[in-house]
């Protein structure tokens, strides 16, 4: 979510120069996220951005009094994570679901799980679920439990 909220900030006033994955690897937290996470980390987040488009046309359409440009960019990070992971078969619809509003009930405002939730609910019955990009291995169990431990603990 992180490397994805860095691309949204980042990509908006120089879209031309979308980093590769080990560059936007190295402005992650070298300290706690080991070298194989931080990749894996990075491919997902630019895997994701590939398709952010999609992801903000169709919340568009399923939230249109919360179109895009007006969700605060963490919010907009969650939603186009779980668009990409849905979509691409990257995750069972309703882990991608869950992990989303998991983070929104530690990154966002109170009502944020909510709505991503119901915006979620209604875009995965949207997704016709066939992969967009293929993603290199997942990090080991104790390399990705060690980074979600990090994120939710500070």
């Amino acid at each position: 979510m992180q490397a994805l909220y860095q691309l949204d900030l980042t990509q908006e006033k120089k879209p031309a120069d979308t980093p590769s994955a080990e560059q936007l690897s190295q402005t992650l937290d070298t300290e706690h996220d080991s070298d194989a996470t931080r990749n894996f980390a990075s491919q997902l987040a630019l895997s994701a951005w590939a398709v952010h488009a999609d992801a903000d046309k169709i919340v568009a359409e399923l939230a249109p009094d919360w179109p895009t440009h007006r969700q605060p960019p963490v919010d907009r990070a969650i939603l186009r994570l779980a668009y990409y992971e849905i979509s691409s078969g990257h995750a069972p619809v309703s882990v991608a679901i869950n992990e989303a509003v998991e983070l929104a009930k530690v990154y966002c405002t109170e009502q944020a799980p909510a709505f991503i939730n119901g915006v979620l609910d209604k875009l995965a019955k949207r997704v016709d679920g066939q992969p967009t990009t293929p993603l290199p291995a997942p990090p080991t169990e104790n390399q990705a439990d060690a980074w979600l431990d990090d994120a939710v603990n500070g």
